[in-house]
């Protein structure tokens, strides 16, 4: 019999702690607010924000319409307000973003909750459909596994407009984690949410919270 890369020693044995996968949403959910939104406003100024809202206007009003999906609306976005920077420039706005301003923007309960997951050995992964190239940034700091994020595209050393994997919103999240996994679902899943963008990974948690829906789940029985 394979040994399950999710279970310590033989096959049968409990759950070790490192099977027990906390994943978490970020905007809205960890944030008070949505980071992408201010991570251009940090690079580029309000300015900046502007141009990629209008130059994204038509795609934003389709993905509101259901006409256009979400990854294609954020691409043209993303596309107006720092479309052809390089790979080098983002990272460093990356880094500067966040040491300097993505801090304000941590709600503390949940920062809280991070460390008490970490504190118990379960492993902690970040499911979001912003950026990663910033939230890994953030993510390495804060303790975290693994980030299943949108990527962006480079060709060469420039972003491209486009992006380089589907927008991790919905099932995308889904399929992402089960990928990361190897296993499909962990043998023990917490899920934390604030929207319809986290609704399929919450309904395949084990304990899944949407942020406004009570109480968050008690994890004393995962010591």
């Amino acid at each position: 019999m394979t040994r399950d890369p999710w279970r310590g020693g033989s096959p049968g044995q409990a759950i070790s702690r490192d099977s027990v996968v906390a994943a978490f949403d970020f905007d809205g959910t960890i944030t008070t607010s949505d980071s992408l939104r201010d991570f251009v406003r940090y690079m580029v100024g309000g300015r900046g924000l502007i141009r990629g809202a209008v130059c994204a206007a038509p795609w934003l009003a389709g993905m509101l319409a259901g006409t256009c999906d979400r990854g294609t609306a954020k691409a043209r976005f993303l596309a107006g307000a720092i479309g052809g920077m390089t790979r080098r420039e983002l990272e460093r706005a990356a880094r500067r973003y966040v040491a300097q301003r993505l801090p304000a923007l941590i709600r503390p309960e949940m920062e809280a909750r991070l460390r008490e997951h970490k504190r118990r050995g379960h492993r902690l992964v970040l499911v979001s459909a912003s950026p990663a190239f910033y939230l890994k940034v953030w993510a390495e700091s804060a303790g975290f596994d693994a980030v299943l994020a949108t990527e962006l595209e480079f060709r060469g050393d420039r972003f491209s407009g486009r992006l380089a994997s589907p927008n991790c919103w919905g099932p995308e999240k889904v399929r992402r984690l089960q990928q990361w996994s190897g296993v499909g679902k962990p043998p023990v899943l917490f899920a934390y949410g604030d929207s319809r963008g986290d609704r399929e990974l919450l309904a395949l948690a084990d304990h899944g919270w949407l942020r406004g829906q009570g109480e968050m789940p008690s994890i004393d029985a995962w010591p």
